[in-house]
């Protein structure tokens, strides 16, 4: 099958099966079994495409995150291994990382702590961008911890990456970031086929870690990604806690997204 019959032929099943974005997707998947980019696809239609095409295609069918299918995806700087370990890295965490290194401006050599690091998203790309942070990247799945490290590895970014829990907060640092559990227990069954069906529950699923990891943490910064809706809540907490200069700070679709605060 040539590039362009497949681009049409995916968009139509994606769209059939409720995909939101079924011309993009299909965009992706076309570019990657050739090894170009989206914009390189068009120019590249009367390719053909090998077998494994109709195999990726049929897992994108069956609301499989495209992230998954494609086996990366695009973080900042970063290009990161993903698979079903843990979440797909989102648009949204990249104003966490932008926020840290906006707090550690003129800091030199700072100790960060990523808690709950996945798929080592944050603590790899503040190693890349701050080369002389000392992250550590902290994830009680150790499925997760094996794909932060596979990552920190194809990468070559120095970060200490470990299995633990909350109680790491506690051990002393100059910078806690964490994007912990914050979907409600009656928010899941409303949640996409490819959050709910594919994703981590334990990573997704949570109330109160904001405040458990802020109360925990000895730390001078601290960084937390919210759910909508969360944001002042979370920042009322930080300064019962006897966090100041408490700031919040939106996604790029407006959703205030991020809380950090100082000791």
């Amino acid at each position: 099958m040539k590039a362009a019959d497949a681009l049409n032929l995916a968009e139509e099943r994606l769209a059939e099966a409720g995909v939101d974005t079924p011309r993009a997707d299909a965009e992706f998947l076309v570019a990657h079994v050739l090894g170009t980019s989206r914009s390189g696809v068009h120019a590249a239609r009367d390719r053909e495409l090998p077998d494994e095409f109709g195999a990726l295609l049929e897992r994108r069918r069956n609301r499989e995150p495209l992230a998954y299918v494609l086996g990366e995806w695009g973080f900042r700087r970063l290009v990161l291994k993903t698979d079903p370990r843990a979440l797909v890295p989102r648009p949204e965490t990249e104003v966490v990382v932008e926020r840290c290194l906006a707090l550690l401006r003129g800091e030199p050599g700072p100790r960060v702590l990523d808690l709950g690091t996945g798929s080592g998203a944050i603590a790899l790309s503040i190693a890349d961008e701050r080369p002389d942070v000392r992250a550590t990247a902290v994830d009680a799945a150790p499925g997760a911890v094996a794909l932060a490290r596979e990552n920190a590895e194809r990468l070559e970014l120095d970060v200490e990456i470990r299995e633990g829990d909350l109680d790491v907060a506690a051990e002393g640092w100059d910078l806690v970031v964490s994007n912990p559990p914050y979907v409600s227990p009656d928010e899941w069954d409303s949640l996409q086929p490819e959050i709910r069906e594919w994703e981590p529950r334990d990573a997704l699923v949570g109330e109160g870690l904001h405040e458990e990891i802020a109360r925990l943490a000895s730390t001078r910064l601290i960084v937390f990604e919210v759910g909508d809706g969360q944001a002042d809540h979370v920042a009322d907490a930080l300064a019962s806690l006897g966090y100041a200069d408490i700031t919040i700070t939106p996604d790029l679709t407006g959703e205030d997204r991020v809380v950090d605060g100082r000791r």
